[in-house]
């Protein structure tokens, strides 16, 4: 049931992604395009430590609940919102939305799912979630480009509705639950980050710059190399990301957190360089099946790493710590990338874009070869 609310969830939000760049330039806002990912994670770090906190109190149901029922919201209101600056405004409130959902859902896991198997656990359910992203994009793309943009923002809230009928059914996990007080999200400064998350952190921090840079930059490259379909790149990605869950599901329960995430880590910075030097739909597929390879072991692993670092009674807050690196660096990647599109112009802004996004992804070896020694 979670794995089905997960997917659903995700195709919800995912599916507007590779339109979105052109809709806002039909708007009028083609200068406002890096700030379609970065308001929607900036209301998602911010939210963490307030998801983190009643996630532990009140319990991972009712923020999951809550976490779909703001995707519902937005997506119906995107076709009544025909502003730069009233479409803006609908992003930044949409980022509340994975601000919660996935800090309770990676709770819950932990709750259900033995210590020796949540990295085959957070795979399972990354391969719902992976699921969701493939076909989310494009499912929006062949409904925007058959139908209308309007039709795919309804789609998107009808997949949110259904992810919170599911949610309706799933028994709560957290044994001690308070009843919801509006003084429950004044937060005391240790309450804000788990310091025994520090290291998925940083290294959630590194890699994630790479999600933000293609979030915002892969659609023009499509788009210049002929690719009608916005949304194939994460389709392919996410393909690959589910192959690599399916076959390594239970790789970092074998051999460690820390190997796991080297080798994914090492696979990110081929995959940023290829996208660097693209100039072809075969290298262009092929950085889109590494990029995905990456994600699948990234994710899982990462999750469960965080989720053995934390104490059960902070088990929120821990992993709403681990997600603010998730935001934060997918919003600082869109912002960075969007202003060099502006300044270099599409050729070489994309080109610097992704050459930034494999050093950083290369940073992030070095300080887990660092943790391994």
């Amino acid at each position: 049931m979670l794995c089905a609310s997960n997917f659903l969830f995700t195709a919800s939000f995912q599916m507007m992604i590779p339109e979105l760049p052109d809709y806002l330039t039909r708007l009028g806002g083609r200068e406002y395009i890096g700030l379609i990912i970065a308001l929607f994670t900036l209301t998602a770090g911010v939210s963490r430590p307030f998801s983190g906190k009643i996630t532990d109190t009140v319990g991972r149901v009712p923020v999951m609940a809550f976490g779909s029922i703001v995707c519902f919201l937005c997506g119906f209101l995107y076709p009544y919102l025909l502003t730069v600056g009233g479409f803006l405004t609908l992003r930044l409130v949409h980022g509340f939305s994975t601000g919660t959902k996935p800090t309770a859902t990676s709770a819950y896991v932990a709750d259900i799912v033995p210590a020796n198997r949540r990295g085959e656990a957070m795979g399972m359910l990354g391969l719902f979630t992976a699921m969701g992203m493939s076909l989310g994009p494009a499912i929006g793309s062949w409904l925007a480009e058959s139908f209308s943009m309007n039709v795919m923002f309804w789609t998107s809230s009808a997949f949110a509705l259904l992810s919170i009928l599911i949610l309706i059914q799933m028994p709560e996990t957290l044994v001690n639950t308070q009843p919801f007080r509006f003084r429950l999200l004044r937060l005391r400064k240790e309450e804000i980050f788990d310091r025994q998350a520090i290291p998925p952190f940083v290294v959630l921090l590194l890699q994630s710059f790479s999600s933000g840079v293609v979030l915002t930059v892969v659609s023009g490259l499509s788009s210049s190399l002929g690719i009608t379909n916005k949304g194939l790149f994460f389709s392919v990605y996410t393909l690959a990301s589910l192959a690599v869950r399916l076959i390594f599901s239970r790789s970092s329960d074998r051999h460690g957190r820390v190997p796991v995430l080297l080798v994914s880590t090492s696979v990110l910075v081929m995959a940023m360089a290829t996208l660097m030097f693209t100039h072809s739909t075969l290298l262009f597929w092929t950085a889109a099946v590494l990029f995905g390879m990456s994600w699948g072991m990234n994710s899982p692993t990462i999750t469960a790493w965080t989720a053995d670092l934390s104490d059960e009674a902070t088990r929120g807050r821990a992993m709403a710590t681990m997600y603010i690196a998730l935001e934060a660096g997918i919003g600082i990647g869109a912002v960075v990338s969007g202003w060099l599109l502006n300044r270099f112009g599409v050729a070489q802004g994309m080109y610097v874009s992704f050459g930034v996004a494999a050093g950083l992804a290369l940073l992030a070896v070095g300080y887990l070869a660092t943790r391994q020694r």
